[in-house]
């Protein structure tokens, strides 16, 4: 049985210096390949432009999805669109590590890139912290006080209180 990820396999190994592109259809299947519970499904396209040169390879993706979220105030499920582009670069190098959300390091033996992972960590990167239902979106967000302490008003009234004459000398080092 064939890897739903084996269609974001891309051979680098065989491909000449310059600019390839590339488009992916991501359904739900893509989003059921991957462990987390990120978005329930999406569906939509990513275009790819693949520059190669001798030191790198420069990756630019346009990202242009529909994914199922839940709302996080009424929990119902809702559609979110992303409309993106990230880019990423892979150097070469003696071992393979990342460098930064930008800068992984890949082998020159290395025969060929997967890209599905990076297109799933940019749609997570996408989605909103708060994840609120579109019918939410006119509403102030505005973060209300729901429990005070009297403990300041308390701290107030000690200050204005009588203080030991010997105190006020060390109070009026403040």
């Amino acid at each position: 049985m064939k890897n739903v990820l084996d269609d974001f396999n891309i051979d680098i190994i065989k491909l000449k210096e310059g600019a390839h592109d590339y488009q992916f259809e991501i359904g739900d299947s893509f989003f059921e390949a991957f462990d987390g519970d990120l978005v329930e499904n999406g569906s939509g396209k990513v275009n790819l432009t693949l520059i190669k040169s001798e030191r790198l390879i420069e990756l630019n993706f346009d990202l242009n999805l529909k994914v199922g979220l839940i709302c996080d105030r009424s929990l119902d499920p809702f559609d979110y669109t992303i409309d993106e582009s990230k880019g990423l670069i892979l150097k070469y190098g003696e071992e393979e590590e990342e460098i930064d959300d930008e800068i992984s390091v890949i082998t020159r033996d290395r025969q060929r890139v997967n890209i599905a992972q990076y297109i799933y960590e940019f749609v997570g990167l996408s989605i909103p912290m708060k994840r609120l239902h579109p019918r939410f979106a006119g509403e102030d967000d505005t973060d209300e006080l729901i429990y005070s302490s009297d403990v300041e008003k308390e701290n107030d009234k000690s200050d204005d209180e009588a203080i030991d004459p010997r105190w006020q000398k060390l109070r009026d080092l403040k």
